[in-house]
């Protein structure tokens, strides 16, 4: 089976959008995959860490614009970046306060999944998330206290971050251990799996917005539009801070745009209002919608490259 699911891999940012939809238009399997959200997060990580060059990943490590400065720029700089201009603009706030939070949140676990994906390198994207879950714990509450009076638990957020991290870490070193030449032979089924994990989390992921869109159409509208402003922004600073190759500019941009969000509404538990679920839920669509707008602008810039070469 995961080496079928493998042949979609090259179509998997369609097929993102394609879980979105499912998720939007049959609410009850969306309700009914919910439960298995955080056994697909475990799914992704552990695929990627299954995948991942050891070697690279240590030399990536020792790069301090990566090990350093990039995951300080994502937890740090980012939030409060985006804080100030939306007080700027007068967004309101409650609206600057849901902003704040979703990009405080550390990025998504399956970027590096969603990289290798699109045929990007999943190392730098591996080594930035982990690192920016390692910082969570403090930034995250420190942010929410300060810009939003929130109180949140970093040690029940430290404790869910190391089962994700250490648990998957573990078994995939125990794993690469044990059964190297099957784990080789096994490549594309490990692709297909995570293709698979990441299409069941975007299903899940729209558990209870469309009768939220329903509630408050307009506002939902609005909230979309601001998610895909930010999203975007963000991505095209992660774009300019990483003056390399095209692939790495757009790697970098995912990283800083697609987040956890997921994380930081479990920790918010009850004290996340109305708004700020609703908020939360809009930032879903550009995760997954945008990881199709790269393949595009990806296969524009090859076809270029291929016309240019003629």
């Amino acid at each position: 089976m995961g080496r079928s699911l493998a042949r979609w891999m090259p179509r998997g940012p369609t097929w993102l959008i394609i879980g979105v939809l499912v998720g939007l238009v049959l609410p009850a399997v969306a309700e009914a995959v919910r439960p298995f959200m955080a056994g697909t997060i475990f799914v992704l990580v552990l695929g990627t860490f299954l995948q991942l060059d050891g070697e690279a990943f240590w030399r990536t490590l020792r790069q301090p614009r990566i090990s350093l400065l990039s995951p300080a720029v994502a937890m740090m700089v980012c939030p409060l970046l985006v804080g100030g201009v939306a007080r700027a603009m007068n967004l309101g706030e409650e609206l600057a306060i849901a902003l704040v939070l979703s990009v405080c949140a550390p990025p998504s676990s399956g970027t590096a999944a969603v990289a290798r994906m699109l045929g990007l390198d999943a190392t730098i994207p591996l080594a930035i998330t982990l690192l920016s879950m390692v910082l969570a714990p403090v930034t995250v509450p420190l942010i929410a206290a300060w810009f939003a009076g929130l109180s949140l638990d970093p040690i029940g957020l430290a404790a869910r971050l190391a089962l994700l991290v250490g648990g998957s870490g573990a078994l995939a070193v125990l794993l690469r251990s044990q059964a190297p030449i099957q784990l080789r032979k096994c490549a594309k089924a490990i692709d297909g799996l995570v293709l698979m994990a990441l299409l069941l989390f975007a299903v899940a992921t729209m558990a209870g917005v469309r009768a939220q869109i329903e509630a408050q159409p307009a506002t939902a509208l609005t909230f979309i539009g601001i998610a895909f402003a930010c999203n975007l922004s963000l991505q095209g600073l992660g774009a300019l801070l990483m003056p390399d190759s095209m692939a790495q500019r757009l790697t970098a941009g995912l990283i800083l745009g697609n987040r956890n969000i997921g994380l930081v509404w479990s920790a918010m538990g009850a004290a996340a209002s109305p708004m700020t679920t609703l908020f939360f839920a809009a930032a879903q669509f550009p995760i997954y919608v945008t990881p199709r707008l790269i393949e595009l602008l990806l296969r524009r810039v090859t076809e270029d490259h291929r016309d240019n070469d003629l």
